[in-house]
């Protein structure tokens, strides 16, 4: 079923750039931001530039006018050029390949850091975003609060061979079928779901 979904949005920037700094800043574009929405300003943004060097030279007023309307636009500007400067000053431009390094970085949580890692380099890490958690939980594979102990959990119980997947066929899961709200159950390939958590469905 997941070959007949979209991609997610930084899988398709990743795919299609093969650059770990377009999967950065992509990430941190689609925090709180819904894919279709993502997808547009990335490349409005990576078709002005694609590297840090030419995106600090980007106005900061042009470059929120090219990620309008993703959410926080104008404090996610300011991140990135940040992430851009560090990068240049610390690491030759280029995105380090590691969890401490890259969260180190202004507005790069653990989420973003894994994606990052999988996408940009192809390194197994678990990254658990709001459908991993939430869809999860809900097949009682495990049973946690917060997106940060659902990754410590599925690094526990998953087989590593299956890290790298895990994200990208649970967020399309979870756009598709899966929903937080009213999952269509009736279309769900997985048969002995229990359902943890749902209240309506269809």
């Amino acid at each position: 079923m997941a070959g007949a979904w979209p991609q997610p949005s930084v899988s398709e920037i990743a795919e299609s750039s093969g650059k770990p700094f377009n999967v950065l800043v992509s990430t941190i574009l689609s925090l709180r931001t819904k894919d279709a929405v993502t997808l547009a300003a990335s490349r409005r943004l990576f078709g002005k530039a694609d590297r840090p060097e030419t995106m600090v030279k980007i106005p900061l007023a042009q470059m929120e006018k090219l990620i309008y309307p993703v959410a926080f636009y104008k404090m996610k500007s300011r991140t990135i050029v940040a992430i851009c400067r560090q990068l240049l000053d610390a690491y030759d431009g280029r995105v380090p390949a590691s969890m401490e390094a890259l969260m180190k970085f202004k507005g790069v949580g653990r989420k973003t850091a894994n994606l990052t890692l999988v996408l940009g380099f192809g390194i197994p890490a678990m990254c658990v975003d709001t459908h991993v958690h939430r869809i999860s939980n809900r097949l009682g594979y495990i049973q946690t609060k917060t997106a940060d102990k659902s990754e410590m959990a599925l690094r526990s119980v998953l087989p590593k061979r299956h890290w790298m997947t895990y994200n990208d066929l649970l967020v399309a899961f979870g756009q598709n079928i899966c929903k937080p709200v009213s999952p269509h159950c009736s279309l769900c390939p997985i048969h002995e779901c229990p359902r943890l958590g749902v209240g309506r469905s269809r």
